[in-house]
């Protein structure tokens, strides 16, 4: 998945950035307190988006 499909995703569920760090982004889930790395790559692996879905509990895709 291209990184800001998945930036676009997170920010409709409601997620917002909390830190920006020189190789990751810190986002949070507000309705859980829940937080998740996310790398700077442009493309991030199925696999690891399915990760963080579930760091920030917000099901799969």
């Amino acid at each position: 998945m291209k990184r800001v499909d998945l930036l676009r995703l997170l920010n409709d569920q409601g997620c917002r950035i909390i830190r920006h760090g020189a190789r990751h982004d810190i986002f949070l889930n507000p309705a859980n307190q829940r937080r998740a790395p996310i790398p700077r790559h442009r493309e991030i692996p199925d696999s690891l988006v399915k990760i963080i879905l579930k760091q920030l509990d917000l099901g799969t895709l």
